[in-house]
């Protein structure tokens, strides 16, 4: 499979080639609106030769924010987001907008509303519980992501990623440990399902056909009780008979209970712990090493999993974890994915692609530290980059 860096058609569009720059939160939105630091952030990375990148986190509604810095998609927000766009598009290469509600994720002190899960949960966030919604207000959730994709279309985006991963609202809702609904979202993986779902056709009426719709599904949560790869299997199939989607990017891991397993490699807890505040940094003092876990890194570290996915949806799918270089991108084309997408070594050398598309033998000096972790809150950098700098505070 010599077709890596071939244009490529992704539902409606088409790309240069077929990597994609995963989305990575990138701290760079102090007013929850785009900044020159945020475009440049983006260019940089198109300059460097991937087919598309992935513009994270862009929230549905202001308490759908991990904390109130964030984007959420607003008319107020469409001028800047044009500007990021634009700049993207002057670069060669094709741009996502990651839409999605954060829900148990969110922070609800900074966010100024309450945090949602699908039933009452206590947040180490917030230090608050947790708000369940009622059903009635499902269907504003599912019409809040229509409207986001709407905003992107208006926005100039090309696709938009749909967030059912890491235990955000839509994959909490698919989580037996979290979701103990007595409704038509609860009990049944049909029920749990039922709102990614909704949303994945809510979205698809409002933009299928213009915009290319993706969608991010964990294969499996890495929590006791929680989603794993059986259901999901299920799900994804559900999804692909829906139609409502073009491509599925497959990950991993609980941002609220167990984030490593998406990343893989070292394990940053002294400095994670330093960017929380006092009373949520004691408990992590004691509870680190068990929110934090070691996975040893390999390169295509997702795989193993994500080939049962393969074998068994016809779907197109996006292979994350572990594509540095051309022998990992080579590995996953010839496991039949259509696509692949890069995160932190894009962070280290956004000219990755450009370098091993000239240069077969080109690797990424990533060393998957993980230091780039903790800088969310600063501008999402790779700390031993000489040129990086935290983003001074507005």
């Amino acid at each position: 499979m010599n077709d890596i860096f071939d244009p490529v058609e992704l539902g409606p569009i088409t790309l240069r080639n077929r990597l994609i720059k995963a989305a990575t939160f990138e701290g760079r939105t102090p007013e929850a609106l785009v900044t020159d630091e945020l475009i440049e952030f983006h260019r940089e990375i198109a300059a460097g030769g991937v087919g598309m990148n992935t513009v994270a986190y862009c929230a549905t509604t202001p308490g759908g924010r991990t904390d109130r810095h964030q984007i959420w998609m607003r008319p107020e927000a469409v001028p800047g987001l044009q500007r990021l766009t634009a700049a993207i598009h002057a670069e060669g290469a094709k741009v996502s907008a990651q839409i999605g509600h954060a829900g148990p994720v969110a922070n609800a002190a900074s966010n100024r509303a309450p945090a949602l899960a699908p039933t009452k949960l206590w947040s180490p966030l917030s230090m608050k519980m947790m708000r369940s919604p009622t059903t009635e207000e499902m269907s504003d959730l599912v019409a809040a992501h229509a409207r986001a994709a709407l905003i992107a279309e208006e926005s100039g985006f090309d696709a938009v990623e749909l967030h059912f991963g890491h235990n955000y609202l839509a994959s909490s809702f698919l989580s037996p440990l979290l979701n103990h609904r007595k409704d038509q979202y609860g009990g049944a993986l049909e029920n749990r399902a039922r709102f990614a779902r909704e949303i994945a056709l809510a979205v698809r009426e409002a933009v299928g056909g213009r915009l290319a719709i993706l969608a991010k599904l964990n294969m499996s949560d890495g929590v006791r009780g929680g989603f794993a790869i059986e259901e999901s299997l299920r799900v994804g199939e559900w999804l692909q008979r829906d139609g409502g989607l073009d491509a599925l990017e497959l990950t991993a891991g609980s941002s609220l209970l167990n984030p490593m397993l998406l990343f893989h490699g070292d394990a940053p807890r002294k400095s994670f712990a330093k960017t929380l505040p006092g009373p949520t940094r004691a408990g992590f003092k004691l509870a680190g090493k068990v929110f934090l876990r070691e996975y040893p890194y390999h390169a295509t570290y997702l795989l193993e999993m994500a080939r049962q996915f393969r074998r068994e949806l016809s779907i197109p799918l996006v292979l994350l974890g572990g594509i540095t270089d051309l022998d990992s991108m080579t590995t996953a084309r010839t496991e039949g994915f259509e696509y692949m997408a890069m995160g932190r070594a894009l962070l280290r050398e956004p000219d990755l692609p450009k370098r091993i598309r000239e240069n077969a033998a080109a690797r990424s000096i990533c060393t998957h530290c993980n230091e780039c972790m903790p800088t969310i809150y600063s501008g999402t950098r790779c700390v031993l980059r000489l040129d990086n700098a935290p983003i001074p505070p507005r």
